[in-house]
């Protein structure tokens, strides 16, 4: 029984409920002053609320995606990414190994490649970084259909925040089918997208920094993986067929990896991002005292002191509810030219799934509007 699985919401709630009227029933069995008694009523009391503590727990879970299994819930999940050595020129077949294949949810006739697209289960593995990580890639519709076999379609690294799985991309927050739906009513075109979380070295969170003598997360993101893509899909090469997206920790890696690789990116958007690397227990040492590496980190230092790069950024925020208004507001009055920055500023909302899915839609389409297909 699966973490996420109707079956364990319904024994939790149901659990909870029958413990309730058992409280409700034996309440008057336990009205006494003696230590049985309390300890009676201690018992029923603690264990319906744990109970009931749990079935809000795991309907939120199952709604936000924060936790993929059991052992990821309980910090099990200490698997190293896998370093593996490739010959130089390596071909496509071994810088991508497609896992599975499966239908794109929330999309009517998603059975067929042709209408509803399709997400491939993969593993990356990055020439450059040695890093290996699993995504999932968002293939459209047009991407299987006869018409479109010799063209080649734009793509965007979409990176969920810090603990996040990569099916928070998938169920929680619907790029998959938003990108289907917006490219249906023609308001963004046909794009590909790769899905992972930040997370490429767990369990630390690198906040997609090359750590010297650690995991090059950066080198990765902006080198190993548009490469392993472009050459394993029909994804262009250029800066204007890549942009990036991400929420919170990953949108602090779409807008950083975009200002420091405009030859690799054309565009970044971040959702509720921050924008300067922590250190914490989570991180751990990122820079090693090296206080050039600490600076280049910081997005709001970067384009203060270095040439401004020639892409385009979103940032988004809210007035109330988020804690990087203010700084979104710094960012995008030091932005200057070639560089561009758009907005996204709501009146309300906080840093959750929900404020998200509002802004996914027309991220995606400003998005799309900056990236081109050969």
């Amino acid at each position: 029984m699966g973490l996420k699985s109707n079956l364990v919401l319904a024994l939790a709630a149901s659990l909870a409920l029958l413990l309730f009227i058992g409280t409700v029933w034996l309440w008057p069995r336990f009205a006494g002053r003696t230590w049985r008694a309390v300890l009676g009523r201690v018992t029923l009391l603690a264990a319906t609320q744990a109970l009931v503590f749990s079935t809000v727990g795991l309907s939120a879970n199952r709604t936000f995606e924060f936790y993929a299994s059991w052992s990821d819930l309980f910090g099990q999940e200490r698997q190293m990414g896998v370093v593996q050595d490739h010959a130089a020129g390596g071909g496509a077949s071994t810088l991508v190994k497609v896992l599975g294949k499966q239908r794109v949810n929330h999309v009517p006739g998603s059975s067929e490649p042709t209408i509803g697209g399709q997400i491939q289960r993969v593993e990356i593995s990055g020439q450059t970084s040695r890093i290996a990580s699993n995504a999932y890639v968002y293939l459209p519709p047009e991407y299987f259909q006869p018409e479109y076999e010799d063209r080649t379609f734009p793509a965007s690294v979409v990176i969920t925040g810090f603990p996040g799985t990569a099916e928070n991309l998938l169920n929680g927050l619907r790029y998959p089918a938003t990108a289907h739906e917006q490219a249906r009513k023609g308001t963004m075109r046909p794009m590909v997208l790769v899905m992972l979380r930040p997370t490429v070295a767990p369990p630390r969170d690198t906040e997609c920094v090359d750590v010297p003598n650690g995991p090059q997360t950066e080198t990765f993101f902006a080198q190993d993986l548009p490469t392993a893509i472009s050459r394993h899909y029909r994804v262009g090469e250029k800066p204007e067929n890549w942009g990036v997206i991400g929420n919170s920790t990953g949108g602090y890696c779409a807008l950083k990896i975009a200002v420091k690789h405009p030859d690799r990116f054309a565009a970044g958007a971040g959702l509720s991002a921050g924008y300067k690397a922590p250190q914490d227990r989570d991180t751990g040492d990122l820079f090693h005292g090296d206080k050039r590496l600490e600076r280049r980190a910081d997005l709001l230092w970067l384009l203060d002191h270095e040439p401004p790069p020639p892409v385009s950024l979103l940032v988004t925020s809210s007035k109330e509810g988020e804690g990087n208004y203010r700084d979104t507001l710094r960012l995008i009055d030091k932005v200057r030219p070639p560089t561009r920055v758009s907005s996204i500023i709501l009146e309300r909302g906080g840093h959750n799934f929900t404020t998200w899915r509002r802004e996914i839609p027309p991220a995606l389409e400003w998005l799309s509007g900056r990236l081109s297909a050969t």
